[in-house]
Parts: structure tokens; C-alpha cells; sequence
């Protein structure tokens, strides 16, 4: 026995007792062999590395892609007329007549600061002296530096179908041929290669074609080889089919189809698609505004916003209720979509700096949709009911890292929010367009 070596104790040499010894000998191996066993299991399957966070310890906060300001810097035109500026957010119309300066003015008033496509007869030189920019293929007399860059013919997926035969240049009744195939891609292609050189970032529509028929792959070929931003415009509200296509081709329920959450949804999957070249392009959404209440486009954009999107675009055109003009944000009838969407796009331009910067996801309530954003020592909660949500009362929590010791404020009104030791509070829903904005000053 060594110096070291405590005396035996009773029971020490008993056949029970070196049984026992063995049986440790036994775990210890056992336990090494595990060890290194997953050490190797371990250096063939790494751990994937924490998500980013806004406090690291805590994890709390994954971050999100955002295309931010700094995605068209990389276009001197864009570059020029300010769209790299972290106060601007694109808000646009689509087809719209600039041809007098009362009518550029009102569009301005309105908070529109740009235009896909002009019709016949407008004067871009309007434009021009209002500040104002413009992506359009025709170039009327008098176009300057107000055209920034060019688009590729609208819903190609739709009217030309998933396919690359020959295309007849029409845009009508059987465009493709042979009569009865499908030639989107052929459009697309085509029109791409006719613009002239210099003419700025591209940018092409899609609907239900991308967002409901084709496969990923296909769809991912519309979204990702064509243009250098994308728009996508499904009208779930007021699309007489549209429930019965997502029902067959996406198995979603009739209950769940005419819904502001919709739009956010649509936007998720053009961003999924957008995302299989491993780039990033931006991705507008465009809100048909045919048969739309203020409240329904409302909830419209900012589900669109909350979902990632770079920019808001509005069609104006078609019937909507009891209007039957071209233009349902310049007739008398449309006054109350008039003063709705004058008041979205104030507060879009508010928020362009918070909708510039970075975006985080958080379980804030599950049955909501929601983003974080951050900008200046501040985060701001966007919430709205999701899919399939239920109206009325929510309880949100707040991060531990940012309720404590933390000011909530409701970001439309000013009107403070009083959390609980959770980080726990209160959001009422009337209705499934409704949202809010919450101010939250760590």
C-alpha cells in the first residue's frame, strides 16, 4: 500500500465488492467509448452555429435578410435620385397618366414618389420637376433622369403561361404558338433582350402563375432570370377565382383565403423563390386596389411590409364598389381610398428609415405575424393577425432582453403600453386587416 493509499475498509475484499469495482471499471469505459464516439459523430455532424441575435447570451432574436437602401446603390440611376437614401421607401403607381401637373401634384400629395409604366401622353419632364421617378419601357418625349429604369411586360405567368414556346408579340387571345401552349418565359426573354443598353434595373409583375401554379422550380425561373426587382400581385380580396386556385393548387381553406395575411404570404413565397440563385433581389407588392375597402388595403400593406416587402405599389385600375373609372384613386368615388391611402403612405414615409433597417423574428405571439425592427437605439414591433387568427384579444411578450427596465409605446397613437414582470401586454384586433405598431425603447 502507497503512502497515499487510504486503508481498506470492511467489505472492501468481498466478491460483491469487486464485482462493484469492475462495474465502475465497466461505466468508465463505457462512458469513454461514448465519449469518443460522439466526439466523432460530433466532428462529422457540427452543431450549426447559434442565429444571430440582438443579445447573444440571451439568443432571443434571429435575424433576418433584409434588402436594404444599399441594394440599389449598385445602380447609378437609382443611386441618383435618392433611392439609396435610408429615407426612402418606394411607393408607387402602376400605369398611371402623368399628363398635367395638377394630376403629378396630386399623385405627390398623395405620397406617391414613383411610377411603373406611364400611358400614352404623359410628360416626364413633370416628373422630373416634381422630384419624382419612373421605371418604364416606353419612353415618351422629354424623358430624362426621372426614368431610372425599365419593366418587362406584366403577369407573363398568368396570360402567357409556364412554358418557352414561340410568342406571337401579342399580349392577347392566344399569344403563344402553337395556339394552346404556353410561352412566359419566351416573354419574358424576349423583352429583356429588346431593351436598350443602359436602361437601368429591370423589373417584371407576377401572380398566380408564380405564386399558385407553377412548381418552385418554375417559378423560381420567372422570379430569378428576367429582372433585377420583382413585384408580385395577387388581389386576394376581390378575385372572383382566386379561392378556388389556392384551394387546387395550394390546399388552402376557403376560410382562410380572402385575408390580409394573404399578402404577406404571397410575398414570402416570391422572397422563398427569389432566394434559390442565392441572391437577393427586392420584392415589391403591388395592391390592387379593385373592390378593396380603406381598411382592406390597409391591412393589404402592411401585412406586404411586415413580410419583407422593398416596396408598395398600387394599381388603380378597374371596378371597385360603385366606381367604374380607370383610375380609382382620381375619380370623385373614390375619395374615402383616396384619403386611406394618403394616410398609409404618410406613414410609410415616417417609417422608411425603421422599414430600411434590419429586421428580426420573434415568437411575440404565435397565432400573429409580426417583425422587429431597429433603428436608432429603438425597436419597433409590427403585429397583425396571421392566418387563420382569431379577432379580438392577443397577448404579446416582449423579449426579456428589451422589457427590462423598458418603454413599450403604441407608435400610432403615443399612447404608452404597460407590460407586466413578463414583458407581457395586450393587443386588440376588430378585425383581420387590423394592426399596430409598437415603439420600444430598450
Amino acid at each position: 500500500m502507497s503512502r497515499d493509499e487510504p486503508p481498506k475498509t470492511a467489505g472492501q475484499g468481498t466478491p460483491a465488492a469487486r464485482r462493484g469495482t469492475w462495474a465502475k471499471v465497466a461505466s468508465v469505459v463505457t462512458a469513454a467509448a461514448i465519449s469518443a464516439g460522439g466526439w466523432v459523430w460530433l466532428r462529422d455532424h457540427p452543431a450549426p452555429p447559434p442565429p444571430p441575435s440582438l443579445t447573444a447570451p440571451s439568443m432571443t432574436l434571429r435575424a433576418l435578410p433584409t434588402e436594404g437602401p444599399d441594394a440599389y446603390a449598385a445602380w447609378p440611376r437609382l443611386a441618383e435620385a435618392g433611392w439609396a437614401r435610408e429615407s426612402f421607401f418606394p411607393v408607387g403607381l402602376w400605369f398611371a397618366t402623368a399628363g398635367t401637373a395638377g394630376q403629378v401634384a396630386a399623385d405627390r400629395a398623395m405620397g406617391v414618389n414613383t411610377y411603373l409604366e406611364l400611358t400614352a401622353g404623359s410628360r416626364p419632364r413633370l416628373l422630373r420637376e416634381a422630384g419624382m421617378t419612373v421605371l418604364s419601357t416606353e419612353r415618351p418625349p422629354g424623358t430624362g433622369a426621372e426614368t431610372v429604369g425599365a419593366t418587362l411586360p406584366a403577369k407573363a405567368d398568368e396570360w402567357a403561361g409556364i412554358g418557352q414556346s414561340r410568342w406571337s408579340g401579342g399580349t392577347g387571345r392566344a399569344p403563344c404558338r402553337p395556339e394552346l401552349s404556353y410561352c412566359g418565359y419566351t416573354v419574358l426573354s424576349t423583352s429583356a433582350a429588346r431593351l436598350p443598353r443602359g436602361a437601368g434595373p429591370v423589373y417584371a409583375t407576377f401572380g398566380k402563375g408564380v405564386v399558385h401554379q407553377a412548381t418552385d422550380p418554375q417559378a423560381g425561373r420567372f422570379v430569378n432570370d428576367y429582372a433585377d426587382l420583382v413585384g408580385v400581385d395577387v388581389n386576394w380580396y376581390a378575385d372572383e377565382n382566386v379561392c378556388d386556385e389556392a384551394a387546387r393548387w395550394r390546399q388552402l381553406p376557403a376560410a382562410q383565403c380572402r385575408l390580409a395575411a394573404n399578402y404577406g404570404a404571397t410575398v414570402d413565397r416570391v422572397r422563398e423563390l427569389d432566394a434559390r440563385d442565392g441572391l437577393r433581389r427586392p420584392v415589391f407588392a403591388v395592391i390592387s386596389l379593385a373592390g378593396l375597402t380603406p381598411g382592406q388595403v390597409g391591412g393589404a400593406v402592411m401585412s406586404s411590409l411586415i413580410h419583407g416587402a422593398r416596396g408598395i405599389i398600387y394599381d388603380p385600375h378597374g371596378p371597385g364598389g360603385r366606381c367604374a373609372g380607370d383610375d380609382l384613386l382620381r375619380g370623385a368615388c373614390g375619395a374615402r381610398l383616396r384619403q386611406a391611402v394618403t394616410e398609409l403612405n404618410a406613414r410609410i414615409k415616417r417609417l422608411a428609415p425603421v422599414l430600411n433597417g434590419p429586421s428580426y423574428a420573434y415568437d411575440f405571439a404565435p397565432e400573429l405575424d409580426t417583425v422587429l425592427k431597429e433603428h436608432d437605439g429603438a425597436y419597433y414591433l409590427f403585429a397583425m393577425p396571421g392566418r387563420g387568427a382569431a379577432t379580438g384579444e392577443h397577448t404579446l411578450t416582449v423579449p426579456a432582453n428589451l422589457s427590462r427596465s423598458g418603454l413599450v409605446e403604441d407608435h400610432l397613437t403615443g399612447r404608452p403600453i404597460e407590460t407586466d414582470r413578463e414583458g407581457r401586454f395586450t393587443a386588440t384586433f376588430a378585425t383581420e386587416h387590423d394592426y399596430h405598431v409598437y415603439r420600444i425603447t430598450p
